[in-house]
């Protein structure tokens, strides 16, 4: 999906900027939060139901019918903006995908900016890029910093998921953020991906190189004196119980990923129990995939990456919440192999599991809520 939107600079003053790819339904929001002054001018798309979206959300902004690579350096120039915000599409990159790189058709629009780019009038001050874990060592990359380093910028590149804002949900994330200046960022770490957001004290620290497989990285992270216990209010459970088919090293982890003070709490993110019927995992689900879900409760301060395939498919889609608080799910889990499958079904639904609502994933994606009513 190529959504794109173009922005320019107020009457007030402030950071006219170019979005691109489908960034800006998340960013232009923090955009206007951060108070700085920005008016988008131009969305760009081909895709009909991205556009009805978009138009629904920005009813106001001109949609161009176009691909980004259809936009000419004339047209780029007539814009003037300071500012890029772009997230390519991921699929050349991602980690179980072909990792086509350069030669995936879908990175033709991204090459495109990068040929643009230095025969701009006027450079753009700031670039920021987003993209999955694995662009780090594309060859895409490798051509996106050439460009950036030919051009005059300085950059830093990141490894963040939410959990380093304080949201509870995994979803490992590249970033790059670039500013067209001699001197090096004041957090500027050469040939290294940071993991976790500079702050003033730790802008000259050292962090791990981009080549190591960093997963959820906690370190430095408050956690409580004595990890909860089953039992605790607490999302708990007890790593002298192996269920599932978690390791004991697996379930510590997610005990100090419920421990971390840092990250709030699920039931922030969920919405009212009004009539969730439609949601509850149905009875094939629960016997066939019980040993594969990474199941949650509203105490939890985690959840896993949600793919567009969640909700049709279970394996690796997505964390399920448990609803129900009088029963562990260690206790639910003990001795199932034992059991029929009717006697598996009667234990298991005692705990209540079901998917998350698409308007408590946009809320763990950080849309705000009135983006709901036309995509949830």
């Amino acid at each position: 999906m190529l959504l794109g939107s173009l922005l320019q600079e107020t009457s007030r003053g402030g950071y006219p900027g170019l979005a691109v790819f489908p960034w800006e339904l998340r960013a232009f929001p923090s955009l206007q939060k951060s108070c700085v002054s920005a008016e988008v001018v131009a969305a760009v798309d081909v895709n009909t139901i991205a556009n009805e979206v978009y138009k629904h959300n920005f009813p106001h902004t001109q949609l161009w019918a176009k691909t980004i690579e259809g936009i000419t350096l004339k047209e780029f120039n007539q814009l003037s903006f300071n500012m890029i915000l772009m997230s390519p599409p991921c699929q050349p990159f991602t980690r179980i995908g072909l990792q086509g790189d350069v030669t995936d058709p879908r990175t033709k629009s991204f090459l495109h900016i990068l040929h643009v780019l230095p025969k701009l009038q006027k450079l753009p001050t700031y670039i920021l890029l987003e993209n999955v874990k694995g662009f780090e060592v594309s060859s895409t990359r490798d051509l996106f910093v050439q460009t950036l380093e030919n051009c005059g910028f300085k950059y830093q590149e990141f490894l963040l998921s939410p959990i380093s804002l304080g949201i509870p949900n995994s979803r490992l994330r590249y970033f790059l953020i670039a500013k067209l200046q001699s001197e090096p960022l004041p957090f500027q770490v050469l040939g290294q991906v940071l993991v976790e957001i500079p702050t003033a004290d730790s802008a000259n620290s050292q962090k791990q190189p981009a080549t190591l497989d960093l997963g959820e990285n906690n370190e430095g992270r408050k956690t409580e004196p004595n990890p909860p216990q089953a039992g605790d209010t607490q999302c708990s459970g007890k790593e002298t119980f192996l269920f599932k088919l978690e390791t004991a090293e697996e379930i510590e982890r997610k005990l100090q990923q419920d421990s971390d003070l840092s990250v709030q709490m699920l039931k922030d993110f969920l919405e009212d129990d009004s009539d969730m019927s439609q949601y509850f995992l149905p009875p094939k689900a629960l016997l066939r995939y019980a040993l594969l879900l990474d199941i949650v409760q509203p105490t939890c301060r985690r959840s896993t990456c949600f793919t567009k395939g969640y909700g049709s498919y279970i394996e690796g889609t997505g964390s399920v919440l448990q609803t129900a608080e009088d029963i562990q799910i260690e206790d639910a889990y003990a001795s199932l192999d034992t059991l029929s499958e009717e006697e598996k079904l009667t234990r298991l639904s005692q705990l209540k599991l079901r998917y998350f609502t698409p308007r408590e994933i946009a809320n763990l994606l950080g849309f705000p809520p009135e983006f709901a009513s036309f995509f949830i």
